[in-house]
């Protein structure tokens, strides 16, 4: 077993950046294994993925990975990402997100998209979600769509809180956004004010948290192994007639979360690809 102590207190987060042959299944071996040591988030590449966790969490013990894996290659590296270099490198690289015109994901420094697009101001930091990945644009895109009157909206992992912004202000009643990162809670809180929408409820915690409340509307843009493992968690909270929005996976992950859906009670009514990255919507049937 390789092992590797850390000692990187004043850090935020580790980038574990893996070169994965072949991508599939590798890539999903991988992430299982990284995914039970603590490892919260995943980005997936061509040529492998990026593996991210809060530096405490590594504090006072080992990072474990197995020398080999039969008719897998792979390697890796270790980037730290400190707390306090985060606004500069993020105000370098991003630039506003146009969702075909309808959508407009952009920071404070931008100038404003034109009149009739909905405008979304965020300031990302230490969280995941400005809308640059594909899976983000999609539930974006697909969210614009949907009729939110009035309704009761539930964003899971809610990062920058991004969808939850864009939920409100298409008219949902009700909004609560969950993250089990403290820094995204902090940053979600800010970017709902920055956009005034205060009265988003965001808390702390993962599907554990969820209790006796109703959701019409659920989003949850976060990764295959989380939503395998969750699914059954938001169908109990699921409305009757309600919709279940999954991303953060690739379309080749559309069978097996199709499989867990089911036996939750959801059947599939839409699903989407952008550069081979997927969206599903599932419907609760009513009884």
């Amino acid at each position: 077993m390789e092992t590797e102590n850390s000692n990187v207190e004043n850090h935020d987060y580790l980038q574990y950046r893996f070169y994965v042959n072949p991508v599939n299944p590798g890539n999903e071996i991988l992430i299982a294994i990284l995914g039970e040591q603590g490892f919260e988030s995943f980005e997936e590449n061509n040529d492998g993925f990026a593996a991210f966790i809060k530096s405490d969490e590594l504090q006072n013990t080992q990072l474990l990975i197995p020398d080999s894996i039969e008719g897998i290659e792979f390697s890796f590296t270790k980037t730290i990402i400190p707390k306090q270099n985060w606004n500069e490198t993020w105000e370098k690289n991003f630039h506003p997100v146009d969702v075909e015109g309808l959508i407009c994901i952009r920071a404070h420094f931008h100038a404003p998209p034109p009149s009739g697009t909905l405008d979304i101001v965020i300031t990302p930091k230490m969280s995941f979600g400005t809308g640059h990945h594909d899976t983000t644009w999609l539930m974006s895109r697909y969210l614009f769509d949907e009729s939110l009157n009035g309704k009761r909206v539930l964003d899971m992992g809610c990062g920058t809180a991004v969808l939850a912004i864009i939920a409100a202000k298409k008219g949902a009643k009700t909004v609560m956004g969950i993250d089990i990162d403290e820094w995204s809670i902090d940053n979600a809180i800010e970017n709902c004010k920055l956009n005034k929408e205060s009265g988003i409820l965001i808390k702390k915690g993962d599907a554990g948290t969820l209790g006796n409340e109703k959701f019409e509307i659920i989003l949850a843009n976060i990764n295959r192994n989380v939503l395998l493992r969750d699914i059954s968690f938001y169908s109990k909270v699921l409305e009757e007639g309600g919709k279940l929005y999954l991303s953060g996976f690739f379309e080749r992950d559309f069978e097996r979360l199709g499989e867990e859906a089911k036996k939750a009670g959801l059947q599939q009514v839409s699903s989407a690809v952008r550069n081979e990255w997927g969206l599903l919507i599932f419907e609760k049937a009513d009884k």
